[in-house]
């Protein structure tokens, strides 16, 4: 379903019907005829594929459209393996926490905020707490102060029923992770190459190797009989 969807996003051969078309490929573009056009691609065996009808004239390639459709699937699959998924990861206070998982939140806070994800942090008010929702404001201003290297505010602090809301966006885009296998399989490779020169050594020795040391000894002995002879 999705490959048709995508093969309807383009006119090919006979269903451009255009006077004429810009014709791009590797030496540059020429606009030609459309009836010329097809010919081109006839003698070439491929098709004549619209890859910008917008334009004027609209420009095509001479390609045989299943390789055609093969690049744009793997184009747009790169494009979006390069992506950083960005997600909204929540925090949440009572209007009285104490240092300790003040400090804690902080620091998931912010390793959030450095992997480019949003935080979304609230103070929730349980009962009669909200009589503390200034403290709640003071609470979510102090952890913006406290980000403001990797985080930006999106609004103040606000209310909404029983919980004050703060949100962060981050300063700079995440980076994102490698899955466990990657990372497995770069050391594989790493530890590879290592054993490789490591190999490479041993088989080819330099100028200074045994065999250099071997040769510098049998030319002293050769010279001390000489010697002797004389």
């Amino acid at each position: 379903m999705k490959n048709d969807k995508m093969k309807n996003q383009y006119r090919i051969n006979e269903q451009i019907r255009v006077r004429e078309v810009r014709i791009v490929g590797e030496d540059g573009s020429t606009v030609v005829p459309t009836r010329e056009a097809l010919d081109m691609a006839r003698d070439q065996g491929v098709d004549l594929v619209e890859i910008s009808p917008n334009a004027n004239p609209p420009v095509c390639r001479l390609i045989d459209y299943s390789k055609f459709l093969y690049q744009q699937k793997k184009r747009q699959k790169e494009m979006k393996a390069k992506q950083v998924k960005v997600e909204v990861k929540e925090i949440r206070f009572g209007p009285q926490t104490d240092e300790h998982d003040y400090q804690f939140k902080l620091k998931h806070a912010r390793e959030f905020l450095e992997e480019g994800n949003k935080v979304r942090a609230y103070v929730f008010f349980r009962g009669r707490s909200i009589l503390f929702k200034e403290q709640g404001e003071v609470l979510l201003l102090r952890f913006a102060n406290d980000l403001e290297e990797c985080g930006k505010v999106e609004g103040m602090p606000s209310l909404e029923g029983k919980k004050m809301f703060l949100y962060l966006a981050p300063k700079k885009a995440g980076v994102a992770k490698k899955s466990q296998q990657a990372r497995d399989r770069e050391a594989s490779e790493a530890e590879a190459k290592e054993m490789a020169k490591q190999q490479a050594a041993v088989e080819k020795p330099s100028n200074g190797g045994l065999f250099a040391n071997a040769k510098i000894s049998a030319d002293a002995l050769k010279k001390l009989t000489e010697n002797e002879d004389e």
